[in-house]
């Protein structure tokens, strides 16, 4: 049932049951139908009060109208109270459970809006806004478990107790911001029987040099009247504005309107009609000045796709030239409105037809091989409430937008929002493999991406670097007296700031360095299987110092003769130069010795941290550790049982 057939027949209803009732319910009727929808609401709520149980469809049809009416002032709360008892009083009209829903969705009460929705199904098949509500009500339960990286928050130092909406940012540092507000210092004293507030006017807030935001202000020009301001959008140049305007008309259809003012030094002068329709009765609101010289805006005429559109003509062709609706990718059989067109192929858009949270969400749309692309801003730039009008600081993606979320009266407020920047980075630490602080170090970074750098480590030994998600890095880091060390980093494709961490802990040319973690066989030669990590390493360091020759050093513990321990050293040194040989290391780079027990470890600074119980500098020969208890002679004799390499030569192969 049309809303326009379901006011004949309640006014028809009225004058067939009521005598001198009549008279109130006709006047809630012909508010309803001029948009004076708080009025009526005042008016349909009394006489529902007044209407006896016993006439059902008369309460029924009352109870149906007055939620409509609370709909359109965004009162869901009210409006879903109406609608249970249209249905309650089996008021035949379909709508009202869809409606019932979308109230529902508004309130962030999804699971029973989707029973309204599936419920709406059953008598409508397909519909595409119960469709498009039950998607956005499982979307919403996931974007709020996953919402995306905005920062958003109210701004108190623009907001009144009233309501303000669609900010509007200008100026070259974007210093400045336009918003249409009904606080008590707009023109007027009325309220307008549509909203139950004074109507609109705009007002200016600037930045001092300290780039704080001041308190609003009043402008004193001829842009605003007693009459309904608001929603505008200033040309490139910043010297015209168009903007909504709706005048109040007695006993007429309430029908808003497209002015445009020009500013003549500081002062904006008063506004004249935008004639993009002969039919002085179309609606036409919202405008938004395109750089593709296009004023995109809002209308419900006659050839769009159900509820408000956004349509556009070129500016040069006003008055003359016809309208084009942007098509069924951007508007649905829901309302479209507050268009922001921020380039020539991005547009921002409020919809409450597309899946969303509830109410009008803010929808972005990229025009590509020509079709648009539409995704939701999710929250927490969505609510469940209704969020709109949005303006952008330039290219940043910061700016401000409007909501009536958490309010309870439904009044919309400003906020602001900003998407902070990732920052990744890498850093870490270059020692060496005693941990010490290594003089003169440097890390060369080569990205896929073409990055091709050259770090100098601190003094502290550290370096830093910002790296960009998903690009793979390969890192060499080298220091005089030391050999090279290479990493390699894949940094993911993350949507959050992040820090990498990459330590070098080069090995020296002077002096033997331990290779961690080989292990053999008890008494054996035989190297075991998990030695062979480290030993990938070791072949790894020879590939990246391709000049440098080495000498494997084997060590056993002071246990057993020394003809055996210098045997079972030997055979050791030269499994692992076997090994790195069959890893294609070639055989005149290494040379193997065993040592025996004849070359007790010195501890190291880190072995001291290690084991409190060894002080720096100590030789660990059999004199001391004869002087340990049995469980610290075993960890000794175990730091003396190791594999070393020592740097023999760096010309390899050079000369």
């Amino acid at each position: 049932m049309s809303r326009y057939y379901s006011l004949i027949l309640l006014l028809t209803t009225v004058c067939l049951l009521f005598s001198c009732k009549t008279a109130k319910l006709k006047d809630a009727v012909d508010k309803e139908d001029r948009g004076e929808y708080y009025d009526a609401a005042q008016i349909y709520r009394k006489v529902y009060s007044k209407t006896s149980s016993k006439k059902t469809y008369l309460r029924g049809s009352v109870a149906f109208h007055l939620a409509e009416c609370n709909k359109e002032v965004n009162n869901p709360s009210r409006a879903l109270s109406a609608y249970t008892n249209a249905l309650r009083y089996q008021y035949p009209d379909s709508m009202e459970i869809l409606h019932q829903a979308q109230m529902l969705h508004k309130l962030g009460r999804y699971s029973e809006a989707v029973k309204q929705y599936n419920a709406f199904l059953e008598i409508v098949p397909n519909h595409p806004l119960a469709l498009n509500g039950i998607t956005g009500c499982a979307l919403a339960a996931v974007w709020k478990k996953e919402p995306a990286r905005y920062s958003v928050k109210k701004m108190d130092k623009f907001n009144s107790r009233d309501g303000e909406f669609c900010p509007m940012l200008t100026g070259e540092a974007y210093d400045q911001l336009y918003f249409a507000s009904s606080r008590k210092e707009a023109m007027g004293d009325e309220k307008s029987p549509v909203t139950g507030v004074k109507n609109n006017d705009f007002f200016l807030v600037k930045q001092d040099d300290k780039k704080q935001w001041q308190k609003p202000e009043t402008i004193e020009s001829g842009i605003n009247t007693e009459y309904d301001e608001g929603a505008g959008s200033l040309t490139p140049d910043g010297s015209q504005l168009y903007y909504t305007y709706c005048a109040s008309a007695e006993d007429a259809s309430r029908t808003a309107e497209i002015y445009v003012s020009a500013r003549s030094g500081a002062e904006w002068g008063a506004g004249k009609k935008v004639e993009i329709f002969k039919d002085t009765l179309v609606m036409a609101a919202h405008p938004a000045v395109g750089a593709d010289g296009y004023l995109y805006f809002v209308s419900d005429r006659i050839g769009g796709y159900g509820g408000k559109d956004i349509w556009r003509i070129k500016i040069d062709d006003i008055g003359t030239g016809f309208a084009e609706n942007l098509g069924p990718e951007i508007n649905t059989a829901g309302n479209e409105m507050f268009p922001c067109m921020r380039e020539d192929t991005v547009l921002y858009f409020s919809s409450d037809g597309h899946p969303g949270m509830g109410g009008l969400d803010i929808f972005k749309a990229i025009y590509n091989k020509n079709q648009w692309r539409v995704e939701n801003m999710r929250t927490p730039v969505n609510s469940m409430g209704d969020d709109f009008g949005i303006t952008f600081q330039g290219r940043k993606e910061s700016g401000f937008f409007s909501s009536n979320r958490n309010d309870g009266r439904g009044a919309d407020h400003i906020y602001s929002f900003d998407l902070p920047g990732i920052y990744v980075y890498m850093e870490g630490w270059v020692m060496d493999r005693d941990e010490n602080v290594v003089d003169s170090a440097e890390v060369r970074i080569v990205g896929k991406d073409g990055t091709n750098q050259r770090i100098f480590a601190r003094t502290d030994g550290t370096y830093y670097m910002e790296v960009v998600p998903g690009v793979d890095y390969v890192m060499m880091a080298s220091a005089p007296g030391y050999l090279n060390q290479k990493q390699s980093l894949s940094v993911p494709a993350t949507q959050k700031s992040e820090t990498y961490y990459v330590d070098f802990h080069l090995p020296s040319v002077s002096k033997p360095v331990l290779i961690e973690n080989i292990f053999y066989d008890f008494n054996k030669a035989t190297l075991r299987s998990e030695s062979k990590e480290a030993l990938q390493e070791l072949i790894t360091m020879l590939e990246d110092n391709p000049s440098v020759t080495i000498e494997l050093l084997a060590h056993t513990d002071r246990v057993g003769s020394d003809a055996y321990n210098d045997n079972l050293s030997q055979r050791r040194a030269q499994s692992v130069v076997d090994y790195l040989i069959k890893g294609g290391i070639a055989s005149d780079r290494l040379t193997a010795k065993g040592y025996g027990k004849t070359t007790p470890k010195k501890v190291t600074k880190s072995l001291a941290e290690k084991y409190d119980f060894l002080p720096e500098g100590q030789l660990l020969d059999a004199a001391f550790i004869e002087t340990l208890e049995p469980v610290r002679q075993a960890i000794a004799d175990q730091i003396n049982r190791r594999t070393e390499f020592l740097v023999l030569s760096t010309t390899y192969r050079l000369q």
